[in-house]
C-alpha cells in the first residue's frame, strides 16, 4: 500500500487538474490507484472517484488523531493525497492541519507541484526553499505545470537540474482544463456533462511529459492501520439527503454509521421524495441556494420532513441547516419558504465569508459532546431565535457566538462536524 502527495507552494497551483490527471491515466493503464484529499473538502473528492473509480476519504491532520489519518489511508493500491492550500499553509496560530502534517504523519513522499507560468530561473529558490524547510518533509520531485514551450521548459529545467530532484513532468498550458469556479470551490462532479472527456483530457496532456518510473519510484508504504474510535451512529435507521442541493456529508462519517449497522436510506429531496422512515434524518451541506426555489416547491419533500419532526431527530448542516429554518433569500434577493421547522431567516442577497475550523461543544442532542468541525459559507443570517445548538471557539481558541438552533427533535448549524475530540 503505497503513497505520495501532491502539494504546492500555495493554492491555484494547479494541484487539482494534475492529481486528476495522474488518477485516470494510471488507472487507464491498468494499475490500482485511489485518491484522498487532505483537509475539509467536498469537491475535489468526488472528481477523484470519477477519475479513478475508487472512494476518497478526506484526510484532515486538524481534525483527525494520526490514528484516525492511517486508518482512513489504508487501502489497496496506490494512494495520491492531493494537498490543500500551500504545503505548509494550516490553521493559525501554529499551522496545524497542513499537508506537510499529513507528510510527517504517514511518512510520504511530497511531489511538489509548480505553476511555472511566470518564472524561469527563479523556480529553484523556490523549490530548493520547500525542499530544505522542513528535515521532515521530503520533497522528493516536482511537476511543473503551466509550461510555455519547449524553450520554456528547457530553460525551467536547467535551473533546476543542480537541486537534484527529478523533474516527473512538464504540462503545457492548457487553457481548457481550467476549471468552473463557484463561490464555495468548483462546480461538482455531478454537473459536469464533459467529465469523461475532460478527465481523459488532462491525462493525455499529462501522459505527454510524465517520468512514470521515476515518479512510482518515490512512492513510500503506508503506515499499518490502528484501532482509531470511530463515530457512533445517532440511530438503527437513518435517512440521508443526497443530490446536488445536499452532497456535502464526509465520507468517513457515513461509513463509520454502516460499519456499526446503522441501515441509510438515501433520498433526493430535489426529485421531492418524501423522507424515508427513520430515526434520524441528516440533511448534509451543500447548494440549496441555488436550487431554492425547486426545494421551495417541493411540497411532498417539504411536508414529509415536517411530519417526520414529530417522531424523528432532524439534523441539517449549512445547506441542511438553511432548509430547516424559515426562509432564504438567494443571492437575487428572492425570498423562497422553507421547512419552517427552526426560526431562521438567511441570506445570499448580502454575502459574508465564514470560515475556518471550529471546536464545538453540545450540551444535548444527537452530537452530544465536544466536537472538531469547519465552517466555510457565505451566507448572512438574518434572523436566529431559540437555543443553540453550539458552543463554539475557533482555531486558535478564541471563544465565537454560539451556533445554530435547536428546538425540540430539530436541530443544525453551519458547521460541518468532523471528528469527535
Amino acid at each position: 500500500m503505497p503513497g505520495m502527495i501532491l502539494a504546492a507552494p500555495s493554492s491555484g497551483a494547479g494541484k487539482t487538474t494534475v492529481t486528476l490527471a495522474l488518477l485516470r491515466l494510471l488507472s487507464r493503464e491498468g494499475l490500482v490507484v485511489r485518491g484522498a484529499k487532505s483537509g475539509p473538502d467536498y469537491i475535489d473528492p468526488r472528481f477523484h472517484e470519477a477519475a479513478c473509480g475508487a472512494p476518497c476519504p478526506n484526510l484532515d491532520a486538524w481534525a483527525m488523531s494520526p490514528a484516525r489519518l492511517g486508518d482512513l489511508a489504508t487501502g489497496d493500491g496506490l494512494l495520491i493525497i492531493e494537498g490543500a492550500m500551500g504545503l505548509f499553509d494550516g490553521a493559525p496560530p501554529d499551522g496545524r492541519g497542513a499537508v506537510a502534517d499529513l507528510a510527517r504523519i504517514l511518512s510520504l513522499p511530497v511531489v511538489l507541484v509548480v505553476d511555472a507560468g511566470r518564472m524561469a530561473d527563479s523556480v529553484a529558490p523556490l523549490v530548493a526553499g520547500f525542499a530544505g524547510f522542513d528535515a521532515l518533509v521530503r520533497v522528493g520531485g516536482v511537476i511543473l505545470n503551466n509550461v510555455g514551450s519547449e524553450r520554456h521548459e528547457a530553460m525551467l529545467r536547467r535551473a533546476l537540474a543542480p537541486l537534484g530532484l527529478p523533474v516527473l513532468a512538464a504540462l503545457r498550458r492548457t487553457p481548457d482544463l481550467a476549471q468552473p469556479s463557484r463561490h464555495l470551490g468548483l462546480v461538482q462532479a455531478s454537473e459536469r456533462a464533459d467529465l469523461e472527456a475532460f478527465l481523459n483530457r488532462a491525462a493525455d496532456t499529462l501522459d505527454a511529459s510524465l517520468d512514470r518510473d521515476a515518479l512510482l519510484a518515490l512512492t513510500s508504504p503506508l503506515p499499518l492501520p490502528g484501532k482509531a474510535p470511530r463515530l457512533a451512529p445517532p440511530a438503527q435507521v437513518i435517512a440521508v439527503a443526497q443530490d446536488r442541493a445536499f452532497g456535502f456529508a464526509y465520507p468517513h462519517m457515513l461509513a463509520d454509521w454502516r460499519a456499526a449497522g446503522a441501515e441509510l436510506r438515501v433520498f433526493s429531496p430535489l426529485d421531492d421524495a418524501p423522507v424515508p422512515e427513520a430515526g434520524f434524518v441528516f440533511l448534509p451541506g451543500g447548494y440549496p441556494e441555488l436550487h431554492a426555489g425547486r426545494l421551495s416547491g417541493a411540497h411532498v419533500f417539504m411536508q414529509s420532513l415536517r411530519n417526520a419532526a414529530k417522531r424523528s431527530e432532524i439534523y441539517g448542516e449549512c445547506g441542511g441547516y438553511m432548509t430547516l429554518g424559515d426562509g432564504l433569500i438567494d443571492a437575487q434577493g428572492t425570498r423562497h419558504a422553507m421547512a419552517g421547522l427552526l426560526p431562521l431567516e438567511t441570506s445570499f442577497a448580502a454575502r459574508k465569508l465564514h470560515l475556518g475550523y471550529r471546536r464545538l461543544t453540545a450540551p444535548d442532542g444527537p452530537f452530544r459532546g465536544a466536537w472538531a468541525g469547519h465552517e466555510f459559507h457565505y451566507a448572512s443570517t438574518l434572523r436566529a431565535e431559540g437555543p443553540p445548538l453550539f458552543a463554539a471557539r475557533d482555531a486558535e481558541g478564541t471563544a465565537l457566538p454560539d451556533m445554530g438552533l435547536r428546538m425540540g427533535r430539530v436541530s443544525g448549524s453551519f458547521a460541518h462536524l468532523i471528528e469527535r475530540c
